[in-house]
């Protein structure tokens, strides 16, 4: 059974950091290209960062690049995004997905596996 998990999710104010990661099981995890996702209330889910399966390349959407990085682990099947100098606009739902090919990792509906996702809300 597949399995992604995501956890580290939470309150914090703007200017603060937060980690997530997301476990997976159930498949072979070195296989998949790795991703972050989020969902704002009341728009699209949008690719936040990806990772290739063997963690060399990454690819950053430009509202979080330079606040956040991703990163894999292949030994622990996680994926990690540490976000920093959060602000209010990176208040959404985040989903860790897994595809298999890299020419989708912006498709949403491409991607074979998802996540149930974490909140994050960055308010004072």
């Amino acid at each position: 059974q597949v399995q992604l998990v995501e956890s580290g999710g939470g309150f914090v104010q703007p200017g603060g950091s937060l980690r997530l990661s997301c476990v997976a099981s159930g498949f072979t995890f070195k296989d998949y290209h790795m991703a972050w996702s989020r969902q704002a209330l009341g728009k699209e889910r949008e690719l936040v960062a990806a990772i290739e399966n063997f963690g060399i390349g990454t690819r950053h959407a430009n509202p979080v690049k330079g606040r956040f990085t991703i990163s894999r682990d292949n030994a622990k099947n996680t994926i990690y995004l540490q976000m920093n100098s959060l602000k209010p606009e990176d208040t959404a739902v985040y989903y860790c997905g897994a595809v298999k090919r890299w020419s989708d990792i912006s498709t949403m509906q491409n991607y074979e596996y998802w996540g149930l996702g974490t909140q994050v809300t960055v308010g004072s």
